[in-house]
């Protein structure tokens, strides 16, 4: 989330309302389905404190948002759909108001002191070659805070592509991107999280063939065919696609959207769990707070093999709980999920926020230790290096 994006919330009214899928300003020659959703009665103030060994974490609001029993159908690709007008209701806390904005404005703590950039040479960079594979190997390689290049399944999906220098809003890139652009095997598929501008990078799409494949989140597919994408599929929660064997499954997240001044949660937001046919499985969290979702993945997708969570943005935390993970949070996350193992990412390419820029890495692998895991089994990467499952 940049800190564009961050001064330019909106509050949103919380409360037990129920909506309905309404007629947008889409293509008229867009086919119109109806879906109800409710929203919770109330929405916390703030994230759950989590602990460093697995606990039991908040169940699911009942209704349509809780994961379904059983696995759901693809949809079908590139399926043209419309949507509610706002997906205000799926927030899990509310959006800032006028007293954190004052507070904002008083403290204005959202970049590190000269302290906290110091560190900025020993961010960890060593770019490679990205890994030799084939259909049943799985690898993942970190171009750069969401930016990865996975190998699943015989396809290479690229995750919230940014390769820019800098994003609107925010200081340039303080390490470079970890894999070129001209290194890229073929681009099978797309993800994207969500529409803030560290996620959605227009100038890097803009390098794709309109051809390419995209998973988006719900009303998020007219952005893309404005800009002459051809094979667009917008997902809601808990619903799936395939391609080439590939399974992509669209699950929640603790986040918000927002890409100008009136479009607050207008489009969905969440993370992606992909499952190649052998079973293999990767989950990529886009941007989020911690809460009682992750358990309700984990379910619902048993057997992950490789969580990419996020772990920095989060100071301070008055600010940032309900939307961006800290680093204890974010191995309890992965705790919760049940994967077998986690790769941090979105920290070490855009100062976004007060922490000390290396203090992310050092926190995780102390909670990592912490909470008895195996050392192993957290990929902490370098900007730049890959790490293929065996």
């Amino acid at each position: 989330m940049t800190q564009q994006t961050q001064q330019t919330q909106q509050t949103e009214q919380s409360g037990s309302t129920t909506s309905t899928v309404l007629p947008t300003d889409q293509d008229a020659d867009e086919p119109t389905s109806t879906t109800t959703y409710t929203s919770p009665t109330t929405f916390p103030t703030t994230s759950p404190t989590p602990t460093p060994t697995p606990t039991p974490t908040p169940s699911a609001p009942a209704g349509p948002l809780a994961p379904p029993n059983a696995p759901a159908e693809p949809r079908p690709l590139g399926e043209r759909r419309r949507w509610q007008r706002s997906f205000a209701d799926r927030l899990t806390a509310p959006l800032p108001g006028l007293k954190a904005f004052a507070r904002f404005a008083r403290e204005g703590a959202v970049r590190p002191g000269p302290e906290g950039l110091a560190d900025i040479p020993k961010l960890p960079f060593e770019p490679a070659p990205l890994p030799r594979v084939d259909a049943r190997t799985v690898a993942v390689s970190w171009a750069g805070h969401a930016s990865w290049v996975v190998r699943i399944g015989g396809l290479t999906v690229l995750t919230d592509p940014v390769w820019s220098r800098r994003i609107l809003g925010t200081p340039a890139r303080i390490t470079p991107v970890g894999v070129a652009w001209s290194a890229l095997p073929r681009i099978d598929a797309v993800v994207i999280s969500h529409n803030h501008y560290d996620h959605l990078d227009a100038p890097t799409l803009r390098r794709l063939p309109r051809h390419t494949p995209v998973f988006v989140p719900a009303g998020l597919a007219r952005w893309f065919r404005r800009r002459r994408f051809t094979q667009v599929t917008e997902l809601d929660w808990w619903e799936a696609a395939e391609l080439g064997g590939v399974r992509f499954d669209f699950v929640p997240s603790h986040h918000w959207s927002k890409r100008g001044l009136t479009d607050t949660c207008r489009t969905l937001w969440g993370g992606w769990v992909l499952t190649a046919p052998d079973g293999q499985r990767v989950y990529f969290a886009g941007d989020t707070g911690y809460g009682h979702w992750f358990a309700q993945i984990g379910r619902r997708h048993p057997g992950i093999d490789l969580a990419l969570l996020p772990i920095g943005a989060y100071d301070p935390r008055w600010w940032l709980s309900d939307v961006h993970c800290d680093p204890e949070e974010a191995v309890q996350a992965a705790v919760d999920l049940g994967a077998h193992r986690m790769a941090p990412m979105h920290w070490a390419t855009f100062v976004l926020s007060a922490e000390p820029v290396l203090e992310p890495l050092t926190r995780v692998r102390a909670a990592w230790e912490k909470a008895g895991l195996a050392r192993e089994a957290l990929w902490d990467l370098s900007v730049g290096a890959s790490r293929v499952l065996g």
